[in-house]
């Protein structure tokens, strides 16, 4: 794909609502957005709705009065305010989906769960073999925040995310981890406990 330089004349168009200057702009960070979301994002109404309110966000700020004052930062400028949309997409997908409460560091379990390290080496050992049978990411980010609790920050650096972004991948990876789990148990479960649940 071939990276474009703006001017000002570009962005006096755009301000002024010039249709093929719009028309440009929409169809080439349509492009870019798609690229950078496809891999962060599921769904496609989920890239979408990020597509469109970047759109509509940027458009806002340089139809104001000193905007958007250097024409050939217009593209960073796409990109930052596209990142800001989709951490508020995670955040808002959290609140919805995740089991933490909003904005507050993951506390210890204060019961028992399935990530909760028991102090008898057999549920060590079933921990142990549950990460085993995960996806290499997801394993490496539960040993190192659970297993290891290495500082959050080092584990956002290692991994190159940001923390907001850290806790949905380890709430992804905790999912995996339950299903797993509950999958093993299951399988060891003695034949009249599967009837049961039957």
């Amino acid at each position: 794909m071939k990276f474009q330089a703006f001017d000002a004349d570009y962005l006096e168009s755009l301000r002024a609502g010039d249709f093929r200057t719009q028309e440009h702009f929409v169809c080439y960070f349509t492009d870019l957005i798609h690229m950078k979301l496809r891999s962060r994002l599921q769904s496609q109404q989920a890239i979408e709705d990020v597509r469109q309110e970047t759109f509509a966000r940027v458009l806002a700020i340089i139809r104001k009065d000193g905007g958007l004052r250097q024409p050939e930062r217009l593209g960073p400028f796409v990109n930052t305010v596209c990142n800001n949309v989709l951490l508020e997409h995670y955040r808002q997908s959290s609140r919805s989906d995740s089991l933490d409460e909003e904005g507050k560091p993951e506390l210890p379990a204060t019961g028992r769960s399935s990530l909760d390290l028991a102090e008898s080496k057999q549920a060590e050992e079933q921990v142990r073999e549950v990460l085993e049978e995960m996806p290499l990411k997801d394993r490496l980010l539960l040993k190192a925040v659970f297993l290891d609790e290495r500082d959050r920050d080092e584990v956002c650096r290692e991994f190159g995310v940001d923390s907001d972004y850290l806790r949905v991948l380890l709430h992804r990876a905790k999912k995996v981890f339950k299903a797993t789990y509950l999958r093993r148990i299951g399988s060891h479960l003695p034949i009249d406990s599967k009837v049961k649940q039957a």
